[in-house]
């Protein structure tokens, strides 16, 4: 197409609300957390790759409710604890911790669950 369509094209979608980037940030906060259980540090650095505002990334991570995101974090280290088969617990708690954290969780909250759940 040429260039003068596809602006004209875009600032259309843009004016009837079908390109809006905050929709799109919720949708994307909702999905990761609830089916790909990721924690806000990784859905914040994915939404900064797809060049959304750090406004619109923050209004968008108010959508996750704090309780939710608690048990959610609970559920998932206490999952993946009982799946670790390694014996010695230093080892056994840099699993867990590098697993949370790859998938997102907050430092303080991953080594506070992993205090908590292997001793």
């Amino acid at each position: 197409m040429i260039p003068e369509a596809c602006d004209i094209i875009i600032v259309h979608l843009l004016e009837h609300n079908f390109l809006n980037e905050e929709r799109f940030a919720k949708a994307f906060v909702k999905g990761k957390f609830r089916i790909k259980k990721w924690g806000k540090y990784r859905i914040t650095q994915e939404l900064k790759l797809r060049e959304i505002s750090k406004t619109i990334i923050t209004s968008a991570l108010k959508e996750i409710p704090e309780v939710d995101y608690i048990d959610t974090l609970n559920e998932l280290a206490e999952k993946k604890s009982l799946s670790i088969t390694e014996s010695n617990t230093q080892k056994k708690k840099k699993k867990l911790a590098n697993y949370l954290l790859y998938r997102g969780w907050e430092t303080h909250l991953v080594y506070d669950k992993v205090s908590e759940l292997i001793k």
